[in-house]
């Protein structure tokens, strides 16, 4: 296969977007991709999404992005995972600049989840998970994440600042972000007395509803060098499944699909978890961090929230997490939040990131982890200086 990299990189601003539909979300980032990258055409577009027909009733995106790209004709299609469907599109485009069928495609991802009614984005979200044995019984995704909350705290310890120390360290860095949708710091009497959703999840440990956009451009090293434009490499590519319902896991506290996922990318990469330098990592809910970051093996089971608490994964930390802000400061539009943990890779990676977020001492490795539901799907990117 043939070496892989990502060139230019391009993000709408995130939030509650009600001047902008879904199509426009998108033709932004992927038009400001295409211009940072400097290519002058596309072979193929991938669009990670979720949900467009139940949040604004709009399906077939593949074509309508190309159009509205002003690229009628282009191959493209839409992928999705549920909330690793951005993250899906980037490996599907991955794989076809690796396998030589394409040389320039455009991975990306949009959605736009706040046109409709919250009953109805609930709804929406929900089809992510098990409709039979879940949805049916009234289960939401913060139940669920509630349970796998509470299942790690009884086997481990894990306490409420352990859990607030995940959304404050998140919003300090998405503080600093300018395409942020909550760009401001908080507390963490703040986030243990806000407002409680399904216990012992408050208001502040769950991410939002966000409508938002991202897009990146993968191609082959040698046509990066020719662009001249900043680029990285993507040596590593992983993914992984596990049951959708919680009921028929083996442990609530472990993500068995990033496990995965992670060890499969790390392989491809020749690498361990001890050559990562940072990571952007799906925290959809503040336990989801501390999962993860178990699960793939950056902390040993348990030891994670000790670790948020000492500053082990802060900016400055010995292995930042999230300097984006995360889904839980930058925002979820769920069908592009894995296009834009590229999005953020990218950035630390050539020394880009704005607003003094940027990762000391000039790393060289970096990794984006995206899932999907209560973890049932996952993809895992390791990039990587060129």
């Amino acid at each position: 296969m043939r070496d892989v990299c990502v060139v230019g990189v391009g993000m709408s601003k995130w939030g509650e977007v009600w001047r902008k539909s879904l199509r426009q979300l998108f033709v932004d980032a992927a038009a400001d991709a295409v211009k940072n990258s400097g290519v002058d055409h596309l072979d193929s577009l991938y669009v990670g999404c979720m949900s467009g027909g139940m949040f604004v009733g709009q399906e077939h995106l593949g074509a309508l992005m190309a159009d509205y790209l002003g690229m009628r004709g282009l191959p493209a299609m839409r992928v999705e995972s549920a909330c690793a469907s951005g993250g899906m599109s980037m490996r599907a485009a991955y794989m076809e600049v690796a396998s030589g069928v394409s040389d320039i495609v455009l991975a990306g991802g949009v959605e736009k989840m706040t046109d409709c009614a919250g009953d109805d984005a609930t709804y929406a979200l929900a089809a992510a998970a098990d409709q039979e044995y879940e949805v049916f019984h009234g289960a939401t995704f913060p139940g669920l994440y509630a349970m796998m909350a509470h299942a790690h705290m009884a086997k481990y310890g894990t306490t409420r600042d352990m859990l607030s120390a995940v959304s404050v360290k998140n919003h300090k860095n998405g503080s600093m972000n300018p395409v942020a949708q909550y760009p401001f710091e908080i507390t963490m009497e703040g986030v243990a007395n806000s407002v409680m959703v399904a216990d012992p999840l408050h208001i502040l440990d769950c991410s939002p509803i966000t409508d938002g956009a991202a897009a990146v451009i993968v191609t082959t090293e040698e046509v990066a060098k020719k662009l001249g434009k900043p680029y990285i490499k993507v040596t590593g590519t992983g993914c992984g499944t596990d049951t959708i319902a919680l009921a028929q896991r083996d442990d609530l506290t472990v993500i068995k699909a990033s496990q995965i996922a992670a060890g499969n990318a790390l392989k491809m990469a020749g690498k361990t978890i001890k050559d990562i330098q940072f990571a952007e990592m799906h925290d959809c809910f503040t336990i989801a961090e501390l999962i993860i970051s178990e699960s793939i093996g950056v902390f040993e089971p348990g030891k994670a929230g000790a670790a948020v608490l000492a500053g082990e994964t802060a900016l400055d930390g010995k292995f930042p997490i999230n300097s984006s802000g995360g889904l839980k400061s930058k925002g979820h539009p769920v069908g592009a939040t894995g296009i834009a943990q590229i999005v953020e890779v990218y950035k630390q990676l050539t020394g880009q990131a704005e607003g003094g977020r940027q990762i000391a001492g000039s790393p060289k490795i970096g990794m984006a982890q995206n899932m999907g539901g209560s973890g049932a799907s996952s993809v895992v990117h390791i990039l990587e200086v060129a």
